[in-house]
Order: structure tokens, then C-alpha cells, then sequence
């Protein structure tokens, strides 16, 4: 089974970006398909973003698309998410998480979480 850490989370003021990172243990990640979500206080977990097992392919909600970037390094067993232009509705503790299957925007089909990384913006 694979282990999922996040990290890179923090305080940032409207307008600044910062770049989360979800390192891997255990098994490559080449294995699995890889997402983003995040849940604030009073909300239910929701998509972020997705990519496929190359890297190829990704998937955005429509909330963040044209802010956030998800990438990959499977060499390195490391998802990335940029995040630019952050807004005081983007706070939320952030989670990867890790699918033996295809890419999907369904929080429910994914196999493995992490511990999550709190992201707060300041307006």
C-alpha cells in the first residue's frame, strides 16, 4: 500500500500562490492515478484536481482551473499542486490522494489519503 505526505501548506495573503507537494512511500505512484481535494469548516471534502498515471492527462474544478496546476514527477514519487491568484475562499485543509485505477473527480473512489495540509489566505 502506498503512504501519502503532504506538505507546502501555509498562511499566504489574496493574490499569492504556493506549491503543495504529496510525497510518496511504499509503491511508486506510477501505479496510481492522483488527486487533490480539500475541506474547510462546514463544507463537504471536494475535488480540486486530478492527474492520470503518465501524467497526460488532468482534470480541474471549475473553481480553481486557470490557478491551480497538478503535475507529477513519478521518478521522484511526487505529485505537485501550484496553486496562483489564491483566493480567501481557497482555505482549506488540502489531501492527496491516490486511485489504483483510472483518473476520477469521485472522492469516494480513491484508495489512499494523506494527512492533509492546512492553506490559509488572508484577504
Amino acid at each position: 500500500q502506498v503512504q501519502l505526505v503532504e506538505s507546502g501548506g501555509g498562511l499566504v495573503q489574496a493574490g499569492g500562490s504556493l506549491r503543495l507537494s504529496c510525497s510518496a512511500s511504499g509503491r511508486t505512484i506510477s501505479n496510481y492515478a492522483m488527486g487533490w481535494f480539500r475541506h474547510s469548516p462546514g463544507k463537504e471534502r471536494e475535488f480540486v484536481a486530478t492527474i492520470s498515471r503518465s501524467g497526460v492527462s488532468t482534470l480541474y474544478a471549475d473553481s480553481v482551473k486557470g490557478r491551480f496546476t497538478i503535475s507529477r514527477d513519478n521518478a521522484k514519487n511526487t505529485v505537485y499542486l501550484r496553486m496562483n491568484s489564491l483566493k480567501p475562499e481557497d482555505t482549506a485543509r488540502y489531501y492527496c490522494a491516490a486511485r489504483s485505477m483510472g483518473m476520477t473527480v469521485l472522492t469516494t473512489a480513491y484508495d489512499v489519503w494523506g494527512q492533509g495540509t492546512q492553506v490559509t489566505v488572508a484577504s
